[in-house]
């Protein structure tokens, strides 16, 4: 069997008994340098193929199809090798023609289910490897239908695109090599879920480039604005856009450092404005492990850390959902506008990719916006005198996290689901990071005299 299906029943005395399937994609994969000729696989897995140095694909069998229920999670694990800087990375569905043996990216259309960037890793500290959690429920009725699995082979890519020039002389064992990350996938799913024959799914933009340099990146020269009109055959009882977006890169004070308002409109009317960026990147430290990194000696307050920086090295990617409700059939335009972009000396790009899904009965999956972490715990009194209480949700836990405003570390401990107890002696205002395994979330608090 090419790969494993893993089927774990979980089950309390309060809670049914409930079954997961952990499809288990790639478990090793090697990338190479992203601008060399194609690196054989020394070592390949059976059903995985090589497609370039910084992607591999597989196909979905009928039996991983049959086996997705009505969740699914995603995860990703970047293990470090011989690059030691931020890059990009993504998980794609490939919608190939059926039957084919193997196919050529650029010939058949996709929609990017995830996006990463990895961290500054030194494959010779710990810890050497990230992982990266998606939830990608409206997905799972994708996978389910059976017009779109007939229509096409589905196949997973994995891609990062790495080089190894500065690794090769600031990481020992790196001198000659042109191995750059190896990468894990798995999708893990619930009960598997009876076929739906109601979905539409429409690609859009899939990693487009989006700058106002461009011919094709922009509607028009000097301003970036991009926009897309496309056809619904038939009126939806709900529907949504999914939006992925980064400005990441390694321009000298390039515009891909500067956080701007982004704006997107469905039919000429505006349905999301968002600025990218996390809080603080203090979280992500522990994984970035080659002292070449943004991060620096010391930490970096929130402040500072929103006072340029886009992403975090070693975070997801947000996948911004944009609920639409019922559509009528017929044409429909999206467009996406960032009016404060100023892309000095034509550098930098915000690669863009966008899907269109409905159902023409019911409704989409309610998921939430994939962020760090879609874990929504609580922290109380706000404000407070020192002490507060932190409340995660039944059958969560993980590692909470506390740094004042300089960013420097007070408070660690390890949580569960329930309630915990934070003193804090001080007066001032502190960031409460939890970390789980579906990644993080971060609250500020004031403690008061």
């Amino acid at each position: 069997m090419r790969r494993t299906l893993l089927l774990s029943i979980l089950s309390t005395l309060l809670i049914p008994a409930s079954a997961q399937t952990t499809i288990t994609f790639m478990n090793g994969v090697i990338f190479n340098d992203g601008y060399a000729a194609l690196v054989p696989d020394v070592a390949p897995e059976p059903g995985v193929i090589k497609l370039r140095n910084d992607l591999f694909t597989t196909k979905l069998t009928p039996a991983e199809l049959s086996s997705i229920g009505t969740s699914l999670q995603m995860r990703v694990v970047i293990g470090a090798l011989c690059d030691n800087y931020d890059r990009i990375g993504s998980v794609n569905l490939a919608l190939v023609p059926p039957g084919s043996e193997t196919y050529d990216p650029a010939q058949v259309e996709h929609i990017e289910l995830g996006r990463f960037i990895t961290p500054f890793m030194n494959k010779n500290i710990q810890p050497d490897s990230v992982p990266y959690v998606f939830h990608i429920d409206n997905v799972s009725m994708l996978l389910r239908d059976p017009v779109l699995t007939s229509t096409y082979d589905i196949w997973v890519e994995l891609q990062v695109f790495g080089v190894p020039y500065a690794a090769q002389t600031q990481v020992a064992g790196c001198s000659g090599h042109d191995d750059v990350f190896s990468g894990k996938l798995t999708f893990t799913t619930d009960d598997a879920a009876p076929p739906s024959d109601t979905d539409v799914l429409t690609p859009l933009f899939f990693s487009a480039n989006f700058n106002n340099y461009q011919a094709d990146a922009t509607d028009t020269l000097g301003l970036t604005t991009k926009s897309i009109t496309f056809q619904v055959n038939d009126d939806l009882t709900d529907a949504a856009f999914f939006l992925i977006t980064s400005n990441h890169g390694s321009n000298d004070n390039g515009e891909e450092y500067n956080r701007r308002y982004h704006y997107a409109y469905y039919d000429g009317q505006l349905k999301l404005t968002y600025k990218p960026g996390r809080t603080t990147c203090e979280p992500f430290r522990q994984y970035n492990t080659q002292p070449n990194g943004i991060y620096g000696s010391s930490p970096r307050t929130p402040a500072q850390w929103q006072s340029f920086s886009n992403w975090c090295p070693g975070d997801v990617i947000d996948i911004r959902r944009i609920n639409l409700g019922p559509v009528a059939a017929g044409e429909h335009t999206f467009m996406i506008r960032v009016p404060t972009a100023v892309f000095v000396g034509q550098q930098g790009n915000f690669p863009l990719s966008l899907y269109f899904q409905g159902t023409t009965s019911g409704a989409l999956v309610n998921i939430h916006e994939s962020s760090a972490s879609d874990t929504n715990f609580k922290v109380y009194p706000n404000p407070s005198t020192g002490q507060f209480t932190v409340e995660l949700p039944t059958e969560e836990k993980g590692e909470i996290t506390v740094t004042n405003v300089l960013g420097e570390q007070v408070l660690q401990l390890q949580a569960t689901s329930g309630t915990t107890q934070l003193q804090l002696g001080r007066s001032g205002v502190y960031m409460v990071h939890l970390r789980t395994a579906e990644g993080y979330t971060t609250k500020r608090v004031v403690v008061g005299q």
